[in-house]
């Protein structure tokens, strides 16, 4: 049985996975993200997510929305800073077969962003700048998911730097072990090779 609160950000993480689609289909500029990611991303149909298995720290699910077949894998960090916060942060990646998306790299910082800032990421010593709106970033490109996605698969962690409206900067350090795993369970169910 999967605990309640795991469950309920594998719902949550399904709706931001929702959003940055047209993000990823673009090959060259940053589609804007909307405004709320949870507001505007439809409701998956036929069901909740189901999981798939978990690796490490990694969960990998499938869901079903109104394109199809959705699958992905998210974590929580390991470690985040300042020390104390409530905040929901999570990593993910997301195949959209049905769209012919695959790899979809995201973070939410479980705040609002600083308007016009990157989040930057460090995967042992590659370091990486996604585009932000609201409370969550994304790979400007199709061709830059895909680097992320190997050099994560090769690395211990990722080291997640934001700057919210207000407030702190952040840090959140996320563990990569069994990360190729949960990916490779993705990978089947949405029938994305490697």
């Amino acid at each position: 049985m999967v605990p309640l609160r795991l469950f309920i950000l594998a719902i949550v993480a399904l709706l931001v996975a929702l959003v940055p689609a047209e993000a990823a289909s673009k090959k060259k500029k940053p589609a804007p993200a909307p405004a709320s990611a949870a507001a505007e991303a439809p409701a998956p149909k036929g069901g909740a997510a189901q999981p798939l298995g978990q690796s490490g720290s990694w969960t990998a699910y499938q869901a079903q929305d109104g394109t199809g077949l959705v699958c992905y894998v998210m974590a929580q960090p390991q470690k985040s800073e300042p020390a104390g916060s409530s905040r929901k942060a999570m990593a993910m990646v997301t195949h959209r077969p049905g769209e012919k998306i695959a790899n979809v790299v995201s973070f939410v910082e479980g705040y609002p962003i600083k308007p016009g800032s990157e989040v930057q990421i460090d995967i042992g010593g590659s370091k990486f700048d996604l585009f932000t709106k609201d409370d969550s970033a994304w790979a400007r490109t199709a061709e830059l998911d895909r680097m992320i996605v190997a050099s994560l698969g090769k690395a211990k962690q990722v080291v997640v730097r934001a700057a919210p409206q207000k407030g702190a900067a952040t840090t959140d350090t996320y563990a990569l072990a069994g990360f190729a795993k949960a990916l490779a369970l993705i990978d089947k169910a949405c029938g994305v090779k490697r």
